[in-house]
């Protein structure tokens, strides 16, 4: 069954239902390049991002399938250029609820004039990611090899991607 996807902001309230979907990603070792023995606290911290940066949630209903980060990916001199990361549930993957987390975050972006978009670490073996992003006009710029110690395949290389605006 396809889920009815909406997104909204993130509400202190959500944490619950957030908390499982970072700690099953982070512990399976295989897209994000986060400590897999991270707390509930130190994931929050860095998954919810401060104002001018912004969190949401994918939800159907009162269920969360999935949540983003979005923000500048640097500060100063690169803060034109925007980044963002997406988390989904795992029942919930290929569902459209990546690709809808994703476009919220490329029109968030645009309308507020960032430059474009750039993705700093996607492992290369996370196909259905890269495919995603790819579908959506991002380009891999570059790969650093061997840059991701995969739980199951080893050290596998990091996309960096863009999407110009």
């Amino acid at each position: 069954m396809r889920a009815t996807i909406q997104i909204r902001e993130f509400v202190e309230g959500d944490w619950a239902a957030v908390w499982p979907i970072v700690r099953d990603v982070v512990e399976a070792e295989e897209t994000f390049t986060y400590e897999p023995s991270m707390t509930a606290a130190q994931a929050r911290d860095i998954w919810v991002e401060q104002p001018p940066g912004k969190t949401v949630v994918a939800v159907d209903g009162d269920r969360v399938l999935g949540t983003a980060r979005m923000g500048a990916n640097r500060a100063g001199p690169g803060s034109h250029v925007s980044t963002a990361s997406f988390m989904v549930a795992a029942g919930t993957r290929g569902q459209g609820v990546g690709t809808a987390l994703c476009r919220f975050a490329l029109d968030w972006s645009r309308e507020r004039g960032f430059a474009g978009m750039q993705f700093n670490a996607v492992v290369e073996c996370n196909h259905a990611a890269v495919e995603l992003y790819k579908r959506l006009g991002f380009v891999v710029i570059g790969t650093v090899p061997g840059a991701f110690a995969h739980r199951t395949l080893g050290r596998v290389g990091l996309h960096i991607m863009y999407c110009a605006f």
